[in-house]
């Protein structure tokens, strides 16, 4: 890749991406871990070059299959959230889309695994953490609806996609203690909503409205 573009020139460069770590602060992100992240991972090539002008800007920015890249600060609420009562060591993502969530949360975090069900995506992530130089990210063509067994349990779950409900295999691979992250509803609303075990108790916390892709069932390749 060439250097130029990997480390960003003009409306994709290190001082945008100060600017926006800036903004997001004054929205209320206060971690300062988080916005260190944000600072460092060059998000205009988690998107199309066309819209790579558009990239530090706060809005979600469509990625194609139907499918989009987070706004910056949904991203980095969600990664304030998931580390707020300590760094989890094995963290699980449903959906790597563009793979801009997973590079912050890799940057933070011992060990990611992401699941992935449209193969272009898929494909086109895992070359660009080769090309990043991400090293602790492991990856799955597959449904998150069934999350990842073998690799169970995890101290934290992000979903990146919005199911009417939780797939209770999800809940299954989460750890005591751990949390998981979720939009939750439908086309008619939804909620970003913290659920937590406590043994065989799953506490649940609401915390803001969202709107996110559907989550579905299946692989599309």
């Amino acid at each position: 890749m060439d250097a130029s573009r990997l480390q960003g020139i003009g409306m994709t460069s290190r001082r945008t991406r100060e600017r926006l770590a800036m903004r997001l602060g004054d929205a209320g992100i206060t971690d300062v871990h988080v916005l260190n992240v944000i600072r460092q991972i060059p998000r205009h090539l988690f998107v199309d070059e066309a819209l790579a002008s558009r990239a530090y800007e706060d809005t979600a920015l469509p990625i194609g299959h139907g499918q989009t890249i987070s706004q910056p600060f949904v991203v980095a609420r969600m990664t304030e959230i998931l580390i707020r009562y300590g760094i989890p060591q094995k963290v699980l993502e449903i959906g790597t889309g563009s793979g801009y969530q997973a590079a912050v949360l890799a940057a933070l975090v011992p060990q990611l695994h992401t699941i992935e069900r449209i193969r272009p995506l898929h494909t086109r992530s895992q070359a660009l953490f080769r090309q990043l130089g991400i090293h602790n990210i492991r990856q799955r063509l597959g449904d998150g609806h069934l999350g990842w067994p073998g690799a169970a349990p995890f101290d934290a779950i992000v979903l990146t996609a919005a199911p009417a409900i939780i797939p209770p295999a999800l809940f299954e691979q989460l750890a005591d203690g751990g949390q998981l992250l979720a939009p939750v509803g439908d086309d008619r609303g939804q909620r970003l909503i913290v659920y937590r075990r406590l043994g065989e108790e799953i506490e649940e916390e609401a915390v803001e409205d969202v709107s996110f892709v559907p989550m579905l069932e299946g692989t599309q390749r």
